[in-house]
């Protein structure tokens, strides 16, 4: 049986669950928005970051995510940064994507990634005051991975381009293309469609954390295939941001990727045409 429900500001598709299942993904996705949301003032995150202290204690459900949003900015050497919170107010995302409309005003100045500065020991996070944390560049892959792993058997799960698979399925890919997923993860980042008009310029999402500005790419999705949906989805928002390096970037640790530039332009790197060969044979 396949489903679907909204959570995170997106559809969650889930095969493969039963009546039990299906309840315990969707009440995981929805605490987790609930933790995590930018948008919710009851949310922790949003507590967090309004602390006037350096030290918060935070949940075991934060400290989680916290921790792997750092492991996350280590392997990309800050690519994938946890501070850009303020950087996506100053960008125009302000409120949740959906209620997003053209605003005049310009950008505001960009505000750089500041990840080193953090420093996590258990439950106990030392966060600069000022520095606003936005841990959604891993959540949402992360939740993916763990509601997949309460799945009775073969299935998947996805979310707004984030997709575990348990027993093989076949995934639609951007421009028309499909790809038989075995196992494992994939996930598609890009800005085809999270943008919005801001000081009449085009802004997305995707913030380069050296400028703190949306940042400027060749492609307009990357998609990449991994181990599980959170190594696929941080290797996928690093490549984008990589830029023309991307592909080799995901070359160097045996990734798989595809890119998507402008005019239809496809690019796939040595790592992912080597799958398909290993699979035709």
């Amino acid at each position: 049986m396949t489903t679907s429900f909204r959570a995170m500001g997106c559809e969650v598709v889930v095969s493969g669950a039963g009546r039990l299942e299906l309840a315990a993904i969707e009440r995981l996705f929805a605490e987790r928005d609930a933790v995590f949301s930018r948008f919710r003032p009851e949310s922790e995150l949003l507590r967090v970051n309004a602390a006037r202290t350096d030290l918060v204690v935070v949940s075991q459900t934060f400290a989680r995510a916290a921790a792997v949003a750092l492991d996350a900015a280590a392997a990309t050497d800050g690519l994938v940064d946890p501070t850009l919170g303020r950087a996506l107010t100053g960008a125009g995302y302000s409120r949740d994507f959906a209620e997003l409309v053209p605003d005049p005003s310009p950008l505001g100045t960009g505000i750089p990634g500041r990840w080193r500065e953090l420093r996590l020991a258990g439950r106990l996070l030392r966060r600069p005051p000022g520095v606003e944390l936005d841990l959604n560049g891993v959540v949402k892959s992360l939740t993916v991975d763990d509601a997949a792993a309460l799945l009775p058997g073969p299935g998947f799960v996805a979310a707004g381009g984030d997709l575990a698979v348990r027993g093989g399925a076949v995934v639609a890919l951007p421009a028309g293309c499909a790809v038989k997923v075995v196992a494992g993860g994939l996930a598609t980042s890009g800005t085809a469609t999270r943008r919005w008009a801001r000081g009449g310029r085009t802004a997305h999402h995707l913030i380069d954390p050296g400028t703190g500005l949306p940042a400027e790419s060749p492609w307009t999705h990357v998609t990449v295939s991994g181990r599980d949906c959170l190594t696929a989805d941080v290797a996928a928002k690093a490549a984008f941001l990589l830029g023309d390096d991307g592909p080799a970037w995901l070359d160097e640790r045996g990734l798989p990727g595809r890119f998507l530039g402008e005019h239809g332009v496809i690019l796939e790197n040595r790592a992912w045409n080597r799958a398909l060969a290993v699979a035709a044979a």
